[in-house]
């Protein structure tokens, strides 16, 4: 029976790409990319000649329906994002509910996710933690952080280094400026950095030196 494929791309170093990973997205009828241009960079590394078309946010709630037809009429199609899991934070979800919804098989594959080494360089507790991707811009975003200020779960968030800044700020209003956090920066790249100490401590590092790239925060959880 043919089925989607949820295949995890590197965050970085393109030595993290699994031989299973490869092998899937050679034999697969089709791939579906976020942005073909970024994805066709990593066919070619690969040699890789499968099709892909886009699949991404501004066109995911058109496309599921037609993409289930093409499994249920018997082509096995790969999701992938410009790097990372699909789903997570990236586009995904949808698709993969209409295929659940409508029987078919859904096989994720394990791989790069940018959250997993960022919280365990962290050095705070991982035995329980908290995803929350990346706070409301806007609505929503004060209601949140004072939800979140009495989470006892270590807190992971994905940020935009332009309001990296702002929101250790934010933390340090909201959790109390000596709350333990680390930022990590560009997962397994050649300039990878983390860096420890309290939200005030970080937000205080970054205003002056305001960093690039990638962007994961993970903060202490509340403690009485």
């Amino acid at each position: 029976m043919s089925k989607l494929f949820v295949v995890p791309t590197p965050i970085g170093n393109l030595e993290d790409m699994s031989f299973r990973a490869i092998r899937i997205l050679k034999e697969v009828d089709l791939i579906l990319a976020e942005d073909t241009r970024t994805t066709a960079f990593l066919l070619k590394h690969f040699e890789i000649s499968t099709h892909a078309v886009a699949h991404h946010k501004f066109n995911e709630h058109k496309t599921a329906d037609s993409i289930v037809s093409k499994i249920q009429g018997g082509q096995n199609i790969a999701l992938v994002s410009d790097a990372g899991t699909p789903a997570i934070s990236d586009p995904g979800f949808l698709l993969v509910r209409a295929c659940a919804e409508n029987g078919i098989e859904i096989e994720c594959l394990p791989g790069a996710t940018a959250f997993v080494p960022a919280l365990v360089n962290s050095g705070l507790p991982n035995d329980k933690f908290c995803f929350e991707g990346f706070l409301p811009v806007k609505k929503g975003r004060q209601t949140r952080l004072k939800e979140l200020a009495t989470e006892t779960r270590t807190m992971v968030f994905y940020e935009s280094p332009f309001r990296l800044a702002k929101t250790l700020s934010q933390f340090a209003e909201y959790f109390g400026s000596t709350r333990k956090a680390s930022v990590s920066r560009e997962i397994s790249k050649k300039f990878e950095q983390t860096y420890r100490g309290t939200v005030q401590e970080l937000a205080f590092l970054f205003t002056e030196k305001p960093p690039k790239g990638e962007i994961v925060v993970i903060v202490a959880g509340y403690e009485n």
